[in-house]
């Protein structure tokens, strides 16, 4: 049957375990939080000995895997088998002869990653019937902020809401990546102020918290023309670090959200929240930007975007520098 991760660890820190547990999906860092808390918890040090088993996909094939699944364990209640890398298992298909009839005192987890089972196929049916599925996709940035506060509340601090998007502009949608980034930060933070700032990040990831995407957001969303000249100077001046795509995908989101609001018939807080996929503490951003950038001016930059986006890739563009072409594309958004 399918379960979520916190019905999977929830059973399992209540030690009920289930004979096959399928966990896939394009989000690995979910996957591996399953598997490693079943290879460090559900047996002890001295039962690993000889009844924890631990493959690799390139490795083994399926009928290895089932004569080991079939296996009893020696002097426990359990044996663990754990498939990492289960998606380089060719013919994976075929363990549906032991999921129709799994041993009970075998735990057997097949970590299926970057990619998930078609749901028309038997082996999924099977699956579904006879063992946990569990399915990880892969976050939208939009929900990246959220789930990096919720990540920050479980160990009970707290960030700025823009701390939490320039993070998320700055690291993208790699969880691995922003849990071990968020982790060092909490190392560093004083007992007395466990708080996540734009301060802190700047100090310890290295990110400016004047120059960046976000920053360009706010300052053209603004119309503030000095302030998104100084942030296009600098990112032209270290083209590396701020690509061009990555900036206008940036701005494209943008100003798509900016039209979405303005043909919103609900404009309350909290609808505006929902609909353009915000915390609310940034509407009032949107607010400000559809004062000074109607519907129709938003359409035309949107359009915009698109052409300089296609330039950008060589498309009708004589081979202008990335820099210059960025200059361009923001005057005439500011000018529009």
């Amino acid at each position: 049957m399918a379960a979520t991760y916190e019905e999977i660890i929830s059973d399992l820190k209540k030690r009920i375990f289930k004979p096959v547990y399928f966990l896939a999906g394009e989000e690995p860092y979910f996957i591996d939080l399953i598997s490693d808390y079943i290879e460090d918890k559900v047996l002890s040090d001295a039962d690993k000995a000889f009844n924890q088993i631990i493959v690799y996909g390139d490795d083994t094939n399926i009928s290895a895997i089932i004569d080991t699944a079939r296996r009893f364990p020696m002097m426990s209640s359990h044996q663990v088998v754990i498939v990492k890398e289960a998606q380089s298992v060719k013919k994976i298909e075929d363990i549906v002869v032991y999921l129709e009839k799994p041993l009970l005192s075998t735990i057997l987890v097949f970590c299926y990653k970057y990619k998930s089972i078609d749901k028309r196929t038997r082996l999924f049916k099977i699956l579904d019937s006879n063992a946990i599925y569990f399915e990880s996709p892969r976050f939208r940035d939009y929900q990246i902020p959220a789930w990096i506060e919720r990540y920050l509340m479980t160990k009970g601090i707290k960030s700025e809401p823009s701390a939490s998007a320039l993070l998320t502009e700055y690291l993208g949608t790699d969880l691995h990546k922003i849990a071990n980034e968020l982790d060092k930060l909490i190392i560093t933070l004083p007992a007395s102020k466990p708080m996540i700032t734009n301060a802190l990040i700047e100090k310890n990831i290295g990110i400016s918290k004047d120059y960046n995407n976000f920053e360009l957001q706010k300052a053209i969303g603004e119309r503030n023309i000095l302030k998104s000249n100084m942030i296009i100077r600098y990112f032209a001046d270290n083209p590396k670090d701020n690509p061009i795509t990555l900036t206008i995908a940036s701005l494209f989101s943008l100003f798509s959200k900016l039209l979405t609001y303005h043909y919103l018939p609900d404009k309350s807080k909290n609808n505006v929240a929902a609909a353009l996929k915000v915390h609310p503490f940034f509407v009032k951003d949107y607010e400000s930007a559809a004062v000074r950038y109607n519907a129709k001016k938003t359409v035309e930059i949107v359009s915009l975007l698109r052409t300089y986006d296609m330039r950008s890739k060589g498309y009708n563009d004589p081979g202008t520098e990335p820099g210059d072409l960025m200059k361009e594309l923001v005057f005439r958004i500011l000018h529009i």
